[in-house]
């Protein structure tokens, strides 16, 4: 029997970005384009119709679309835009998200002073008083929205990362894996589903021949291999992912993120992650690798004590 296509492939995507002023859509925008997708901010919301193009006459050629709007955007009437995308999401022809961006007062209050920007709902009044009006005007949209994305503790590089990880077109229907380490004293990572703390491992930085060295070299990973923790704690990490992740997969889960900590980020937890992607790739995973403070400089302030 001949496989057909799937309905989906010959669906039209749609997401539509909106959010809290400060919290990103326009970052968030700037990547789905580089990622291919169609993008425009500020559209008239009356229009989106005429933009998407009547049902029946999407064309198959035209890339995935995102549209950008928010309380600044003319007509805007949160209950009429849901209304709109509902309509939309109805169609045969289309696959239509709602992507919210959302961030706490006092971090985007934060943005606003250190940028010297007006918020657009100040009005001359106190920053914080535009964004709580702002904030009680889009609830509706951050209520509909199906996919939400609170950028308080996120970096533009951390947003960017999200962006990419739920929009990315991959080849096949596979589940994609990222491995990644992080030092804790640089703060979570804000989009692991999974991590594991390595500081229980003995630490390179307090080897003086070390510690300008990372988890990527030779050295380094022979101390920490050394420590008599380390074969057990790593089977069981290895063991509990080959367990996990094909359950995930089962259960329609698209992205995976693996998240190994230190204290600084630069020895313990690249070593595992290197580890731990390479035992990955042997059972049949395709994993992509991200150190997120491999370059940072070493503190002792972050480190600890030196063990005795």
């Amino acid at each position: 029997m001949t496989d057909q296509p799937s309905v989906e492939a010959h669906r039209q995507r749609v997401v539509l970005v909106t959010g809290l002023s400060g919290a990103g859509k326009t970052t968030a925008l700037r990547v789905l384009e580089d990622l291919g997708w169609e993008a425009i901010d500020n559209f008239p919301i009356r229009l989106l119709d005429r933009f998407v193009g009547a049902e029946g006459h999407v064309e198959d050629s035209r890339p995935p679309m995102a549209v950008g709007f928010d309380s600044r955007t003319r007509g805007f009437i949160p209950h009429a835009i849901i209304s709109r995308a509902k309509k939309l999401s109805d169609r045969n022809d289309l696959v239509v998200t709602t992507l919210f961006l959302d961030c706490t007062s006092a971090e985007l209050e934060r943005r606003y002073n250190e940028t010297r920007r007006r918020h657009p709902m100040a009005q001359g009044r106190p920053v914080i008083e535009g964004i709580q009006a702002e904030r009680e005007l889009m609830e509706p949209l951050r209520r509909w929205a199906e996919a939400v994305i609170d950028t308080s503790g996120m970096t533009s590089h951390d947003l960017q990362q999200a962006i990419r990880t739920r929009f990315s077109d991959s080849p096949d229907d596979a589940m994609t894996v990222t491995v990644s380490s992080f030092g804790f004293a640089r703060g979570m990572p804000p989009l692991a589903d999974l991590v594991f703390d390595m500081r229980f491992l003995d630490n390179p930085h307090w080897v003086a021949e070390l510690r300008p060295q990372t988890g990527l070299d030779a050295d380094v990973s022979a101390h920490i291999e050394r420590d008599e923790a380390w074969p057990e704690a790593f089977d069981r990490i290895r063991d509990l992912l080959l367990l996990l992740l094909p359950r995930y997969a089962a259960q329609g889960k698209t992205y995976v993120n693996i998240a190994f900590g230190c204290t600084g980020g630069r020895h313990r937890s690249v070593h595992t992650a290197e580890a731990i992607a390479e035992a990955l790739r042997a059972a049949g995973f395709s994993p992509t690798v991200i150190h997120r403070n491999l370059g940072s400089r070493a503190a002792d302030q972050f480190e600890g004590q030196p063990q005795v």
